[in-house]
């Protein structure tokens, strides 16, 4: 079931509001998917999805090693029978204002702000798919 990516349903923007471990998919430079285990969240207002993590990270590898705006990945929770995927193009974000604000939308989401980190980025997807059962 497609959903619209900047106004979902109250139920479907609710559940990516739940504690969940989300997956993370990443093209590898020679195509084939990289998929770990993620916190995300979730802006409909903005159209974005946000995930942070270490610089160094195979992931965050995989989005600067693609052509600047072409790496497409995808997030996706599920519980029972419920699922949401959100797919874009991902990119790195490096400034303190992006990576403070994706951290303290961690902080909220999961309920626990993460130790500080001097290597933390943001990946940054710009959203052009959302689809799911919540």
């Amino acid at each position: 079931m497609s959903h619209d990516v900047l106004n979902p349903t109250p139920e479907y923007l609710a559940f990516w509001r739940e504690r969940h471990v989300c997956t993370l998919t990443t093209p590898r430079p020679d195509g084939t998917p990289h998929v770990v285990p993620v916190g995300v969240t979730y802006d409909p207002e903005a159209g974005l999805a946000r995930v942070i993590s270490n610089k160094h990270s195979k992931k965050i590898r995989n989005i600067l090693a693609a052509q600047p705006g072409t790496a497409r990945v995808a997030v996706c929770q599920m519980e029972g029978r419920r699922w949401a995927t959100l797919e874009g193009r991902a990119v790195i974000r490096t400034d303190e204002a992006s990576v403070a604000d994706a951290v303290a939308r961690y902080a909220e989401r999961y309920g626990r702000r993460p130790s500080p980190n001097p290597d933390r980025v943001v990946m940054e997807i710009t959203l052009d798919r959302a689809m799911g059962r919540a």
